[in-house]
């Protein structure tokens, strides 16, 4: 019986011990991204090229014409935690399968209800959400692993890049925070909470995204009026200023600015207030 028992134990010894660990041949990523006022994740598999044409007829890897999962094994899964816009329709938070149709010149571009189906043999196009059409581009250098990025973000629109080989694809995505930010303005500046940061906050928002430069300027008085001393307030109110038409207001808000900054031996300000005087 002991020598039963040992033979057993040996054998899922050897077993255990024959068992080799590889590198996955298309490594699996996760890409969280903060966009708007949230965020993008892709989850998506990297097949790198080893030797091979990644796009054109007869491709092995991602032939023109037909759907590809966007990269390698399982779907490639794009979640939004709030919703966004693009080709022209509004995607409602949640995760969607991204596929795409390569061409020569030319990208068709799908995102899909199905994220979790393996490949695209799972792929039906009646579960399409989202169709739209993007100009490729060449690249100078070649990309040996497929590579998915969120690039060109700004405070409402960004894309999301594909690139392998020598093709480049960006898909134009937008969101609109303004309701959201004007929201959160009118319960963070009434009331007996409002402070200088919350009028300065509004102030940024109407200065630099919605470009209300009457209720900027009523902000950011406001914020001054609470911390006379921080001379980039003044700043600020020159730049709107400036946007308003009133030139000698801005002057001297930029003037302000800089004497405050000197006295701070902050010359970044002082060189951003002479900036604006240039401007005028």
């Amino acid at each position: 019986m002991k020598k039963i028992l040992f033979a057993i134990v040996a054998l899922i010894s050897l077993q255990a011990t024959a068992q080799i660990k590889m590198p996955a041949p298309s490594p699996t990523q996760t890409l969280t991204q903060d966009f708007g006022l949230g965020k993008i994740e892709i989850v998506y598999s990297r097949p790198g090229l080893k030797g091979r044409a990644a796009f054109g007829e007869g491709s092995l890897l991602a032939p023109n014409g037909i759907v590809w999962r966007t990269g390698a094994n399982g779907a490639t899964k794009v979640t939004f935690s709030d919703p966004v816009t693009i080709g022209g329709k509004i995607l409602a938070a949640g995760s969607y399968g991204l596929f795409t149709i390569p061409g020569a010149n030319e990208w068709t571009i799908i995102f899909n209800t199905n994220s979790k189906g393996w490949g695209s043999f799972e792929y039906k196009e009646s579960e399409d959400v989202v169709r739209l059409k993007v100009k490729s581009e060449t690249t100078s250098n070649s990309t040996e692993t497929f590579t998915i990025n969120v690039d060109n973000i700004n405070a409402e629109s960004a894309t999301i890049s594909l690139k392998w080989a020598k093709t480049l694809v960006n898909i134009p995505i937008s969101t609109d925070i303004k309701p959201i930010v004007r929201k959160q303005i009118q319960d963070a500046t009434t009331g007996p909470n409002a402070n200088a940061n919350a009028y300065q906050s509004a102030a940024t928002f109407f200065y630099e995204l919605d470009k209300d430069y009457d209720k900027a300027l009523v902000y950011v008085d406001k914020a001054i009026a609470a911390n006379n001393k921080a001379y980039w307030l003044h700043l600020l109110k020159a730049k709107v200023q400036k946007e308003l038409g009133d030139k000698k207001g801005a002057k001297a808000s930029a003037e302000t600015c800089i004497k405050m900054a000197e006295e701070a031996k902050n010359a970044d300000y002082v060189r951003s207030g002479k900036d604006v005087i240039a401007g005028l």
